[in-house]
């Protein structure tokens, strides 16, 4: 697949919304714009998106891993499709095969990783939500990532985003895990 170019985004939160302080969180984010080989065709055999998944996401996520200040805790995938694409394009990027070089990158994820895709427009943003690598029911490190890229994805391209932090959310207080579980 064609890559056109790569974003990287690095934020460190040391306060929450309301100005209290936190300790500081790194939260990092690594987009890739591609050529979308099956834009306009009515294409069943979508495989060979999963092998490009998990090629990039395996060099995007190492890249990630070095940017943060702490240990990963936390990861998620999202995949923004051009208008001349399908949602299943994302899909088949995201799920087969990315996790895996993901979770070797941080260095477990017991816990399914958090996805999200979607059609979208040229600038368009998706949220990409994060989890717990390894504990699923962590409310505290359940967070999400607004990311776009002001010149794509272009009609017939695919943005792939992996995210990933190392922390909680800021001052988080709804609660540990689910009641009664």
């Amino acid at each position: 697949m064609d890559v056109r170019k790569t974003v990287f985004t690095k934020e460190v939160i040391v306060a929450d919304e309301m100005g209290k302080p936190c300790a500081p969180i790194t939260r990092v984010a690594a987009m890739a714009i591609v050529r979308n080989p099956f834009a306009g065709v009515d294409q069943q055999d979508l495989s060979p998106l999963f092998d490009f998944g998990a090629n990039l996401g395996q060099l995007l996520a190492d890249e990630l891993v070095k940017m943060l200040d702490g240990p990963p805790i936390c990861y998620g995938k999202a995949a923004l499709v051009g208008s001349s694409g399908a949602m299943e394009h994302g899909a088949a990027v995201l799920h087969p095969k990315l996790g895996n070089p993901v979770r070797a990158s941080v260095g477990g994820g017991k816990s399914l990783m958090p996805s999200n895709h979607k059609v979208g427009a040229l600038g368009g943003s998706i949220d990409l939500p994060l989890g717990h690598k390894d504990e699923p029911w962590s409310f505290d490190h359940i967070d999400t990532l607004t990311l776009w890229v002001p010149d794509a994805p272009r009609a017939r391209e695919i943005v792939l985003c992996i995210g990933m932090s190392d922390g909680t959310r800021a001052n988080p207080r709804v609660g540990k895990g689910p009641s009664g579980a």
